[in-house]
Protein backbone atom coordinates (compact mmCIF):
# COMPACT_ATOMS: atom_id res chain seq x y z
CA UNK A 1 0.00 0.00 0.00
CA UNK A 2 1.62 3.19 -0.68
CA UNK A 3 1.38 6.28 1.29
CA UNK A 4 -1.70 7.96 -0.46
CA UNK A 5 -3.77 5.01 0.78
CA UNK A 6 -5.81 5.44 3.81
CA UNK A 7 -5.87 1.58 5.69
CA UNK A 8 -9.05 0.89 6.89
CA UNK A 9 -9.15 -1.87 9.63
CA UNK A 10 -12.03 -4.76 9.95
CA UNK A 11 -11.44 -6.29 13.43
CA UNK A 12 -13.29 -9.25 14.10
CA UNK A 13 -14.39 -9.60 10.64
CA UNK A 14 -15.64 -13.28 10.73
CA UNK A 15 -17.73 -14.42 8.18
CA UNK A 16 -18.51 -11.01 7.13
CA UNK A 17 -15.07 -9.44 5.31
CA UNK A 18 -15.35 -6.02 3.84
CA UNK A 19 -14.04 -5.08 0.60
CA UNK A 20 -11.45 -2.91 0.53
CA UNK A 21 -10.63 -3.09 3.92
CA UNK A 22 -7.82 -4.98 5.78
CA UNK A 23 -10.22 -7.52 8.10
CA UNK A 24 -8.36 -9.19 10.86
CA UNK A 25 -9.76 -12.46 12.68
CA UNK A 26 -8.64 -14.86 14.83
CA UNK A 27 -9.76 -17.67 12.48
CA UNK A 28 -7.66 -18.06 9.33
CA UNK A 29 -11.95 -17.82 7.34
CA UNK A 30 -12.16 -16.68 3.87
CA UNK A 31 -11.51 -13.21 3.22
CA UNK A 32 -9.57 -12.49 6.57
CA UNK A 33 -6.01 -10.27 5.66
CA UNK A 34 -4.45 -10.56 9.20
CA UNK A 35 -4.88 -13.51 11.85
CA UNK A 36 -4.25 -12.35 14.75
CA UNK A 37 -5.96 -13.28 18.39
CA UNK A 38 -7.82 -10.20 20.00
CA UNK A 39 -6.88 -11.89 23.73
CA UNK A 40 -3.58 -11.86 23.12
CA UNK A 41 -2.78 -8.63 21.81
CA UNK A 42 -0.42 -7.27 24.37
CA UNK A 43 1.67 -10.10 24.18
CA UNK A 44 1.61 -10.68 20.55
CA UNK A 45 0.63 -7.48 18.90
CA UNK A 46 -1.25 -6.77 15.63
CA UNK A 47 1.35 -7.29 12.78
CA UNK A 48 1.02 -3.74 11.80
CA UNK A 49 3.36 -0.72 11.87
CA UNK A 50 2.54 2.06 14.99
CA UNK A 51 -0.01 4.65 13.38
CA UNK A 52 -0.99 2.70 10.26
CA UNK A 53 -4.16 2.83 10.34
CA UNK A 54 -6.90 5.17 9.59
CA UNK A 55 -10.18 4.06 10.32
CA UNK A 56 -11.07 0.94 12.75
CA UNK A 57 -14.23 -1.31 12.70
CA UNK A 58 -15.80 -3.82 15.43
CA UNK A 59 -19.06 -4.77 14.47
CA UNK A 60 -20.48 -7.06 17.71
CA UNK A 61 -17.10 -8.40 18.40
CA UNK A 62 -16.23 -6.00 21.65
CA UNK A 63 -18.10 -7.71 24.18
CA UNK A 64 -16.85 -10.90 23.20
CA UNK A 65 -13.43 -10.02 24.41
CA UNK A 66 -12.09 -10.64 27.70
CA UNK A 67 -9.14 -7.81 27.79
CA UNK A 68 -11.31 -4.49 26.36
CA UNK A 69 -8.85 -2.58 27.67
CA UNK A 70 -5.47 -4.52 25.86
CA UNK A 71 -7.31 -4.37 22.54
CA UNK A 72 -8.13 -0.58 22.49
CA UNK A 73 -4.55 0.19 23.74
CA UNK A 74 -3.40 -1.98 20.78
CA UNK A 75 -5.47 -0.46 18.60
CA UNK A 76 -4.28 3.17 19.59
CA UNK A 77 -1.05 2.06 18.96
CA UNK A 78 -1.92 1.29 15.05
CA UNK A 79 -4.06 4.16 14.62
CA UNK A 80 -2.78 7.13 13.22
CA UNK A 81 -3.31 10.45 15.09
CA UNK A 82 -7.22 11.41 14.76
CA UNK A 83 -8.19 8.11 13.48
CA UNK A 84 -11.79 7.22 13.64
CA UNK A 85 -12.93 3.87 15.38
CA UNK A 86 -16.58 2.95 15.33
CA UNK A 87 -17.59 -0.17 17.94
CA UNK A 88 -21.20 -1.47 17.18
CA UNK A 89 -22.77 -3.58 20.45
CA UNK A 90 -25.78 -4.43 22.38
CA UNK A 91 -26.78 -2.22 24.54
CA UNK A 92 -26.38 -3.60 27.97
CA UNK A 93 -30.14 -3.36 29.24
CA UNK A 94 -31.11 -5.47 26.32
CA UNK A 95 -31.80 -9.00 25.92
CA UNK A 96 -28.99 -9.34 23.07
CA UNK A 97 -26.18 -8.34 25.43
CA UNK A 98 -26.43 -11.54 27.94
CA UNK A 99 -28.45 -13.83 25.66
CA UNK A 100 -25.36 -15.45 23.54
CA UNK A 101 -23.44 -17.11 25.78
CA UNK A 102 -20.14 -16.22 24.17
CA UNK A 103 -20.55 -12.40 25.44
CA UNK A 104 -18.45 -11.22 28.28
CA UNK A 105 -19.81 -8.04 29.28
CA UNK A 106 -22.18 -5.62 28.68
CA UNK A 107 -21.52 -2.08 27.63
CA UNK A 108 -23.47 1.35 28.14
CA UNK A 109 -23.17 4.60 26.77
CA UNK A 110 -20.99 5.40 29.68
CA UNK A 111 -18.50 2.38 28.84
CA UNK A 112 -16.98 3.88 26.41
CA UNK A 113 -15.00 6.51 28.41
CA UNK A 114 -12.72 4.13 30.05
CA UNK A 115 -10.83 3.90 27.04
CA UNK A 116 -9.99 7.63 26.76
CA UNK A 117 -7.08 8.51 29.64
CA UNK A 118 -8.69 10.88 31.18
CA UNK A 119 -11.25 8.64 32.86
CA UNK A 120 -8.54 7.39 34.77
CA UNK A 121 -8.11 9.93 37.81
CA UNK A 122 -8.36 7.41 41.27
CA UNK A 123 -6.49 4.53 39.41
CA UNK A 124 -4.28 3.40 37.19
CA UNK A 125 -4.63 -0.62 35.56
CA UNK A 126 -1.64 -0.17 33.22
CA UNK A 127 -4.06 0.88 30.27
CA UNK A 128 -2.32 3.12 27.47
CA UNK A 129 -4.43 4.23 25.04
CA UNK A 130 -6.48 7.14 24.45
CA UNK A 131 -9.66 7.26 22.64
CA UNK A 132 -11.75 10.16 22.73
CA UNK A 133 -15.51 8.93 22.38
CA UNK A 134 -17.76 11.60 19.76
CA UNK A 135 -20.85 10.31 19.33
CA UNK A 136 -22.60 7.22 20.71
CA UNK A 137 -25.71 6.71 18.40
CA UNK A 138 -28.48 3.86 20.05
CA UNK A 139 -30.47 2.65 17.67
CA UNK A 140 -34.15 2.28 19.25
CA UNK A 141 -37.05 0.61 18.35
CA UNK A 142 -39.83 2.33 17.05
CA UNK A 143 -42.18 0.53 18.33
CA UNK A 144 -40.89 1.38 21.99
CA UNK A 145 -40.27 4.83 21.57
CA UNK A 146 -43.30 6.04 18.95
CA UNK A 147 -44.20 9.92 19.02
CA UNK A 148 -41.51 10.37 22.02
CA UNK A 149 -38.71 13.59 21.45
CA UNK A 150 -35.24 12.29 22.02
CA UNK A 151 -34.82 13.46 25.00
CA UNK A 152 -37.72 11.01 26.39
CA UNK A 153 -36.65 8.07 24.17
CA UNK A 154 -33.37 8.60 25.50
CA UNK A 155 -34.99 8.31 29.14
CA UNK A 156 -36.53 5.33 28.52
CA UNK A 157 -33.26 3.92 27.25
CA UNK A 158 -31.60 4.34 30.97
CA UNK A 159 -35.06 2.99 32.33
CA UNK A 160 -36.46 0.19 30.93
CA UNK A 161 -34.82 -3.01 29.16
CA UNK A 162 -34.93 -3.55 25.26
CA UNK A 163 -35.43 -0.54 24.05
CA UNK A 164 -32.13 -0.14 22.15
CA UNK A 165 -32.06 -2.13 19.54
CA UNK A 166 -28.30 -1.63 18.47
CA UNK A 167 -25.57 1.18 20.17
CA UNK A 168 -22.71 2.41 17.61
CA UNK A 169 -19.59 4.82 19.21
CA UNK A 170 -17.68 6.59 17.19
CA UNK A 171 -13.97 7.53 19.28
CA UNK A 172 -10.91 9.70 18.10
CA UNK A 173 -7.81 8.08 18.56
CA UNK A 174 -5.92 11.30 20.98
CA UNK A 175 -2.23 11.27 20.73
CA UNK A 176 -0.32 11.87 22.75
CA UNK A 177 -2.46 10.58 25.84
CA UNK A 178 -3.63 12.75 27.64
CA UNK A 179 -3.08 13.45 31.61
CA UNK A 180 -6.00 11.61 34.06
CA UNK A 181 -8.18 14.36 35.01
CA UNK A 182 -11.85 15.43 35.83
CA UNK A 183 -11.59 18.29 33.93
CA UNK A 184 -10.20 16.55 30.79
CA UNK A 185 -13.87 14.51 30.61
CA UNK A 186 -15.91 15.00 27.72
CA UNK A 187 -18.70 13.06 27.36
CA UNK A 188 -19.94 11.99 23.83
CA UNK A 189 -23.16 13.48 22.27
CA UNK A 190 -25.64 10.69 22.39
CA UNK A 191 -27.97 10.31 19.27
CA UNK A 192 -31.09 8.63 19.27
CA UNK A 193 -32.16 7.08 16.00
CA UNK A 194 -35.50 5.04 15.73
CA UNK A 195 -35.68 1.85 13.96
CA UNK A 196 -38.16 -0.60 12.48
Amino acid sequence: MNASQSLRLNVGCGRSPIDGWTNLDAVALPGVDIVCDLETVRTSPIPLPDDSVDEILLSHVIEHVRDSLGLMQELWRVAKPGALAAIRCPHGATDRAWEDPTHLRAYYPGSFGYFAQPHYIRSDYGYRGDWQPEVVRLLVDRSRCAGLAAAAAYEKTRTERNVVREMICELRAVKPLRVPGRDAIVPPRIEIAQVD
